[in-house]
């Protein structure tokens, strides 16, 4: 296979060879170039035999070179070829419940084991075959994020409606063994994975050693677009409480045997079951953020750090934010804190029931424009609408429904100020206001005041 460069940067190496757009990297070394993992690992040496087809020629260079730099190519994908698709047809997928009518690329499922190491995604490895595993343990790509589910062979195929479901579970003991680090997702099913079949899954992961450094579990979403899907149960509050109850148990032994939690429940379980968010140091590195675990601590905590700090405040603000069902008492308290030290800023909170989607969804970044539009038409308390940047794609300019950022604040009537997803960044920019008014750090012993 051919990698067909894109673009070539001034100064680089590869300039200095007269390689250029169109051109088509074929190999290093005698190995052959499949994608961009092939490249940057064979081209990060101080030597290499490169063999590349220049204007329809074939022609070969002995490359001496500075290790760590890139080589100075890019490509029209990340990947430098197509993305992998998924084969399964999993009885949970969210893709599958996606409402009609959005933009095309949110119906693609990736399965790709290059994005889990590039970008973080999560793969069930049913595409992969021995070779791939094999370059994975000898380019010592990791860590590697794997949806795992169930370590149930046959429950497993059937979750993922694919029989190789229950076969790919030893890609996990090679990778473990190969010492290549991997994160484990589980998306509980009510009845179907969680129970006994969690408990299963757990003890053979923790089995594997610490190369599987962290695991965590996430309620199956449900939208109320299944029509013909597999019929699934919502978790309550007592049945979140029981996951809570097995993670947590697991999580102490995996603790005493490893010095590390790695089994950990999303926030998700703890606001379904009512029980308080646990504290930081329940999440050590904070291995999962982007499975929602442990992202309310985080978030509260770096808040209210930031409030601790000395600020000084110019004027008065008054401002809207909009969130989701399921973040708003912990927005509302924030913004409520924040009002409490700062007086002169007022902030205005709008959970948005997700009817776009409907079913159980709650989560912010699921929040679309058109159910941001509805139910704020007439109830903003000011000029200006907060909107938190994980309601938006990566550009930060357009929502899930394919409306921007620029129709939104046209049709609301305001400016759009796009917050930061981490607390601390949120504070700091709720703060940003005014001219004269400060507030100064008092001894312990004193009240702290406003000047």
């Amino acid at each position: 296979m051919a990698m067909k460069i894109d673009a070539v940067a001034p100064g680089s190496d590869a300039a200095a060879l007269g390689l250029g757009p169109g051109d088509e990297l074929l190999a290093v070394d005698g190995n052959v170039l499949n994608d961009a993992l092939d490249y940057q690992f064979y081209t990060d040496s101080p030597g290499f035999h490169l063999t590349a087809r220049v204007g329809g020629r074939m022609e070969e260079w002995d490359v001496a070179r500075q290790p760590g730099e890139d080589f100075g190519c890019s490509f029209a994908t990340y990947l430098g070829d197509k993305k992998h698709s998924c084969a399964n047809r999993c009885i949970f997928c969210f893709i599958d419940q996606l409402p009609p009518g959005m933009r095309k690329s949110l119906y693609f499922k990736d399965d790709d084991e290059r994005l889990s190491f590039l970008f973080g995604n999560y793969i069930t490895m049913t595409n992969m075959h021995d070779h791939e595993i094999d370059r994975i343990i000898r380019m010592h790509i990791s860590p590697i994020n794997v949806s795992v589910h169930t370590t149930n062979p046959e429950l497993r195929s059937r979750m993922l409606a694919n029989r190789r479901g229950g076969e790919t579970l030893r890609y996990l003991e090679r990778l473990a063994r190969a010492g290549i680090a991997v994160n484990c997702q589980l998306v509980l099913c009510r009845g179907v994975n969680d129970g006994d079949e969690l408990r299963r899954t757990l003890t053979d992961l923790l089995d594997l050693g610490p190369m599987v450094q962290s695991i965590a579990a996430v309620p199956c979403g449900i939208t109320d677009y299944r029509q013909g899907l597999y019929p699934q149960v919502p978790y309550d509050a007592a049945s979140s409480a029981e996951v809570i109850d097995i993670m947590e148990a697991f999580g102490e032994q995996a603790l005493a045997r490893y010095g590390s939690r790695i089994v950990y429940p999303s926030d998700e379980w703890y606001l379904n079951a009512g029980r308080p968010i646990p504290p930081a140091a329940f999440y050590e590195e904070f291995a999962q953020l982007e499975n929602g675990v442990g992202m309310w601590r985080l978030y509260e905590d770096s808040f209210r750090a930031e409030l601790a700090r000395p600020h000084a405040v110019y004027g008065e603000k008054k401002m809207d934010v909009v969130t989701g069902t399921m973040a708003a008492p912990l927005i509302t308290a924030m913004m409520d804190e924040l009002h409490r030290q700062y007086p002169m800023i007022s902030v205005t909170v709008h959970p948005i029931r997700n009817r776009y989607f409907g079913g159980n969804v709650g989560v912010a970044g699921l929040v679309t424009a058109t159910d941001i539009i509805e139910q704020c038409q007439g109830r903003l308390a000011s000029g200006v609408l907060g909107v938190p940047e994980v309601m938006l794609r990566s550009e930060r300019d357009m929502f899930l429904d394919s409306v921007t950022v620029e129709e939104l604040a046209r049709k609301l009537g305001v400016r759009v100020e796009i917050l930061p997803a981490d607390g601390g960044k949120e504070a700091r920019a709720l703060l940003r206001s005014g001219l004269h008014i400060s507030r100064r750090r008092k001894p312990k012993t004193e009240e702290t005041s406003h000047e």
